[in-house]
């Protein structure tokens, strides 16, 4: 055979798919010059629809609740530990340092009886406990703390309860309006004095000198000396009426003034050389205005932490102006239960303060946002 008889015809060495090839490259060598290319169809998923949008932002509004809702969870359970955890060192600091005071509460308990038999003894030490070991008693002053139960007072023979309670007004009304007296003497200083001329300003510092480092006692007796034996003002004992607050609530707020003052003056001077400060002078807000609204509201943040702790100290420190005035309260019922071995209510006043300690300090850091906004988003 030749070889022209081997050679395959180009019409059969073709198979389908180049003759389609082929096919299709004709027509489109056919297709007219000023005809455009079909684009492809846009995918349907390419362009965010609204239903999209709306479903994710309930995703992202609910994920921010949910932060919103761990963050509060979280804050409350460290909260409610702080409280378990100083109520715990309260009480059990208190039941030691009580152990070791020399002397008997039973010795107290019947100092006033001439026939105190060794059965007599025994019967009050088991009624009160006191004939158990120091370790169950301890236990059984822990149960009793989470029940609510303070005991029973050894003289006053009522729960401790009761005696904190009828004992707490005269205290928190002597304690607040000498924290509220302090506070408004302590503002109108520090807005007059600070960053004004060094006369005022060392006017302000000897006086605020003075009112810390006399002591209150000495200071009530001076008033009292004063404004009740010499000049008759107002009265010097008791509870008759709203002068009967007067000389208390000054020798009270005194210290008070003094410590407050010099912090928020400080703070305040500091603020002063703020930039935003520049900024709304140059707005032309006034001196005044300025001071008020602006430089106090970021000043105070210090002042508040050091007055909350002060109020917490006031409610259970008060024992030598009401035993100066001759009032009553929770201090002067301190006083006296530590004189008498009242273990009870001297450990019930002891727990009772570290709460209300605890108490405020969580309302002034609460209010912390309030003054300050930069401070809302890390409290939350």
């Amino acid at each position: 055979m030749s070889t022209l008889d081997q050679t395959v015809p180009p019409t059969e060495a073709v198979g389908p798919a180049s003759a389609s090839a082929v096919s299709g490259h004709g027509a489109s060598s056919e297709r007219p010059a000023g005809a455009s290319t079909p684009e492809a169809e846009p995918r349907e998923d390419a362009v965010p629809t609204v239903a999209s949008l709306l479903a994710e932002a309930s995703q992202a509004e609910e994920v921010g609740r949910l932060g919103r809702i761990r963050g509060i969870a979280s804050y409350v359970g460290h909260r409610v530990l702080d409280i378990v955890l100083v109520l715990w060192a309260a009480a059990t600091l208190s039941f030691v340092a009580l152990q070791l005071i020399p002397g008997n509460p039973l010795d107290k308990m019947l100092s006033g009886m001439q026939e105190a038999t060794p059965e007599i003894r025994a019967q009050i030490a088991a009624h009160y406990g006191l004939d158990q070991p120091l370790i169950v008693q301890y236990f059984t002053y822990l149960a009793g703390v989470l029940r609510g139960d303070f005991g029973i007072s050894y003289q006053r023979a009522s729960p401790v309860t009761e005696v904190i309670l009828s004992e707490i007004g005269p205290t928190a009304e002597l304690t607040g309006w000498a924290i509220l007296v302090a506070i408004i003497v302590s503002v109108l200083l520090a807005l007059a004095t600070s960053g004004r001329r060094r006369g005022a300003r060392a006017f302000a510092q000897g006086f605020e000198l003075v009112a810390v480092s006399v002591p209150s006692f000495w200071l009530g007796i001076i008033l009292m000396t004063v404004f009740s034996f010499s000049l008759q003002w107002v009265p010097a004992f008791g509870t008759d009426g709203p002068g009967s607050l007067v000389l208390p609530v000054i020798t009270l707020a005194l210290p008070l003034i003094g410590v407050i003052t010099q912090v928020l003056r400080e703070r305040m001077e500091h603020v002063l050389h703020e930039p935003f400060v520049t900024t709304i002078r140059a707005r032309g807000l006034g001196e005044n205005r300025l001071r008020s609204r602006h430089v106090l509201r970021h000043a105070s943040l210090p002042a508040l932490t050091l007055t909350s702790v002060i109020f917490g100290s006031l409610l259970s420190g008060t024992a030598i102006i009401e035993t100066l005035f001759a009032r009553p309260g929770l201090g002067r019922v301190a006083v006296v239960a530590i004189q008498d071995r009242d273990y009870p209510v001297v450990l019930g006043f002891v727990v009772f303060a570290a709460l209300i300690f605890i108490v405020i300090n969580t309302i002034v850091d609460l209010l912390y946002p309030l003054l300050d906004p930069r401070l809302r988003g890390g409290h939350s």
